[in-house]
């Protein structure tokens, strides 16, 4: 039996466009977020970039011009319930509330377990966890009281799977976000809200770049099977695929992409 719906425009045209959407990215300014803002307007998208600095987001606000009336910014500080409550109003008396949400402010140190602080915890696991809370509620909120379905994606990490030296907050926070994400998922299906995940694996930037070209940096590449860092860009297909509608049955999930690093050998 053929079950083909010729009327879908998922049939004949299987370009990842997220055309019509309205996509919110926390932790715009800088790193992955000014890659997840580019791939997003690229395809289609009117863009809020969030972060802390008002300033910081008007400078990328700036690399785009052919998309000025398309990319809006807004000042938010994940970790801060009451900041989050007026950016959503902020964006509800002017674009509008997104109905896609790119989760993907996070921060981390690097120390060992027994040298970590108190505060070194609250900063980790406030942004990168409670953030993803308090955003992501938000918006499920505001787009289930407007019977609005949507698209959630958590930025997660490999090191929310396995572990590593010296990033002990980090990794459990991440573990949190992918058991967030399943709670979320499972709570606002009924709402035709869907919650994913993406994990990368190592990915260059500007940050680290200079620690992979180092000796101990080539060996953790090795471990890698597809033998190189990731780029910004490889992040893109997968993330334009949980922000489009070809997604519309995948809930819950996870998408890992790093190279096969999850797969290697202990």
């Amino acid at each position: 039996m053929n079950n083909s719906n010729n009327t879908n425009p998922r049939n004949s045209n299987w370009s990842l466009r997220v055309d019509g959407k309205t996509a919110l990215v926390t932790g715009a300014a800088g790193g992955l977020g000014q890659s997840f803002t580019r791939c997003l307007l690229e395809a289609g998208a009117t863009v809020i970039a969030s972060g802390r600095r008002r300033e910081a987001l008007e400078s990328l606000k700036s690399e785009f011009p052919e998309h000025a009336n398309r990319i809006h910014v807004v000042t938010m500080d994940v970790t801060d319930e009451a900041s989050v409550t007026e950016a959503f109003d902020t964006m509800a008396d002017g674009v509008g509330i997104p109905d896609v949400v790119v989760s993907n402010a996070g921060v981390a140190t690097s120390k060992k377990a027994l040298d970590v602080t108190g505060s070194d915890w609250d900063r980790v696991v406030d942004t990168n966890l409670k953030g993803c809370w308090l955003v992501c509620n938000e918006a499920a909120r505001r787009l289930s009281a407007m019977n609005k379905g949507g698209s959630l994606i958590m930025i997660s990490s490999i090191l929310g799977h396995r572990v590593a030296g010296n990033v002990a907050p980090y990794a459990a926070a991440k573990a949190g976000v992918e058991q967030l994400t399943r709670s979320f998922a499972l709570e606002w299906a009924r709402y035709g809200i869907r919650v994913n995940a993406l994990a990368p694996g190592y990915i260059e930037t500007d940050l680290n770049r200079d620690f992979f070209a180092s000796e101990p940096g080539q060996k953790m590449i090795r471990r890698i099977p597809q033998r190189r860092l990731g780029q910004a860009e490889d992040l893109c297909g997968p993330l334009l695929l949980l922000a489009s509608d070809y997604s519309d049955y995948m809930t819950g999930s996870t998408l890992v992409v790093d190279g096969g690093h999850l797969q290697s050998s202990l």
